[in-house]
């Protein structure tokens, strides 16, 4: 039997939970002002180069603002995030995303698979197809939710790179780890099979190079998800 290797948060990346916990709490109210690092430091029991560390990346992430000879202040990270601020948001929430949360991941997923069917369909070769079948048959094969998961984001990310959009690949990509949690809670609530019938269902109308069957099959597919039809939150 094989383990995965275990291995401990390091201090930084306790700071930065902790600090997350507390925004994403409201313990940390929006434009609240944090003590100098110094205090934190000494506070925390921890080191400043921890605290400094720490802080500049939560201020990468959106949580704070680093204003010079100002202070620290607590950002609104509803305007200033990014697709990592999601990630630690579903951290903070267990995994747990509301329906409001998932419903606009969904839609804007979609609005990039429509966009990849209608460039990438039309100038499909046999072999970009035969490679998108691999990623199906490995859903199938896959022994894991998450390994599943990851081969049918591979298959979506696939697409976005035949589209020959430059952009499309590096945007569909950023919502990588947020796409495969919720496809994941799919195949948990739902099972693989499912998961590799509609991939593989998708799959033969872009194999017939049917763009508008590929849209109205993702669409129905996404649809029933935000409405509830298969769920994956309660």
């Amino acid at each position: 039997m094989e383990f995965t290797k275990l291995s401990a948060p390091s201090l930084k990346e306790l700071f930065i939970q902790e600090l997350e916990g507390m925004i994403l709490s409201g313990r940390l109210a929006v434009g609240e002002k944090l003590p100098p690092e110094r205090e934190i430091a000494r506070t925390m029991q921890v080191s400043r180069g921890v605290v400094n560390s720490g802080i500049i990346e939560l201020a990468r992430k959106g949580f704070l603002t680093i204003k010079p000879r100002m202070g620290t202040v607590v950002a609104d990270y509803r305007r200033t995030g990014t697709t990592e601020t999601l990630i630690s948001i579903l951290n903070y929430n267990g995994g747990v995303l509301r329906a409001e949360e998932i419903r606009s991941i969904l839609e804007i997923r979609q609005a990039l698979s429509i966009l990849s069917f209608r460039l990438a369909i039309p100038l499909m070769k046999q072999e970009d197809i035969d490679s998108l079948r691999r990623h199906v048959d490995g859903i199938a094969k896959a022994p894991t939710h998450k390994e599943a998961s990851e081969k049918a984001f591979d298959f979506h990310h696939e697409l976005a790179v035949l589209s020959g959009n430059m952009l499309m690949p590096l945007v569909y990509y950023s919502f990588r780890e947020a796409v495969i949690m919720l496809w994941e809670r799919f195949c948990i609530l739902h099972g693989r099979e499912k998961l590799y019938i509609n991939t593989d269902t998708l799959w033969q109308f872009v194999a017939n190079r049917d763009v508008e069957g590929a849209i109205q099959w993702s669409e129905k597919k996404v649809n029933d998800t935000i409405t509830g039809k298969d769920q994956i939150y309660y």
